[in-house]
């Protein structure tokens, strides 16, 4: 009798691996699909975690995360997404850069979206109100708030005559006409700067140096935020005051920043993920705008 109890426990204790499997198994899983490396979204991805949870969505007891950086190469892009997309993930949560390369690689499975730019613009998707078939997502576009964030640099600087204003080249002049506006309500000149990659980013603030800029305005955009180091390294070599638009630099060491918080919107997009588990369609989920503006200073800096 004890043997056949024996055998019958044995029996259920090989089951068990079989269940734990099979609810591995059906346990739903998203991805996290970036441009960058670990070390510059570890924020990013707390904040992602953290919208999930306030779905009720738990990584590693509800919901496994797959994670995939690009580290600044571009051309992996694909290759990340595909891979992704093999995997049979449930949502890709992605930003303004990886985003074409995941609507390439599926059109069924959902996409969210975090985004510093207009979504509109980007084609990213066709109407905020209502997007288009698998994506939708969430923006934190701060380009709207840069006549409000350059007032701030003037106060900053008062007696500046000239300050400069770096915009990314892939992105035309359109933030340079507005704050030209902007400056001469002021009575400041604004000396116009674009850079597209590491390189031009030196000749830039030469060229700044040279020009004697007394301040520097740093424009919106992901490729700023990826090259912030070298961005705030080179303000402080020349002692130039410079603006910034996301809290993100100011913890590099950069001087100030007034934007839409990029930390709020990834909990946002970790919200929407969750709905996305839960049964909502990203047609029916209109893309959100900023909610929550910043306005942070370096005091260690202010002090050098």
């Amino acid at each position: 009798m004890r043997r056949r109890e024996f055998i019958a426990g044995l029996g259920g204790a090989a089951a068990w691996p079989l269940a734990a499997r099979a609810q591995q198994r059906s346990m739903p899983v998203v991805g996290f699909l970036d441009n960058t490396d670990e070390s510059g979204t570890r924020n990013r991805v707390s904040a992602f975690r953290q919208g999930l949870r306030a779905a009720d969505f738990v990584e590693g007891r509800n919901v496994a995360i797959e994670l995939r950086w690009a580290g600044n190469e571009l051309n992996r892009l694909p290759a990340l997404a595909d891979e992704l997309v093999r995997r049979g993930v449930a949502a890709i949560l992605t930003n303004n850069t990886t985003t074409p390369a995941a609507r390439a690689a599926t059109s069924t499975i959902p996409i969210v979206f975090v985004t510093g730019g207009d979504p509109v613009a980007g084609r990213l998707v066709t109407s905020v109100n209502r997007p288009s078939s698998n994506v939708t997502g969430v923006s934190f576009n701060s380009a709207p708030l840069n006549p409000k964030r350059f007032e701030l640099l003037h106060e900053l600087v008062p007696k500046s005559a000239v300050i400069a204003v770096l915009t990314d080249s892939n992105f035309g002049d359109v933030q340079e006409r507005e704050l030209d506006m902007t400056a001469r309500t002021l009575g400041r000149q604004v000396l116009a700067v674009q850079a597209g990659n590491r390189n031009e980013i030196d000749r830039a603030f030469a060229s700044i140096v040279q020009e004697r800029a007394d301040a520097v305005f740093v424009g919106t955009g992901a490729f700023f935020t990826a090259r912030r180091r070298q961005i705030i390294a080179l303000a402080a070599r020349h002692a130039l005051p410079a603006s910034y638009h996301l809290r993100d630099l100011v913890e590099a060491g950069g001087l100030m920043s007034y934007g839409a918080s990029d930390m709020d919107a990834y909990r946002r997009g970790g919200a929407y993920v969750g709905r996305i588990l839960k049964g909502a369609k990203p047609s029916d989920l209109p893309v959100e705008l900023p909610t929550r503006y910043e306005l942070v200073f370096n005091l260690a800096t202010t002090e050098r």
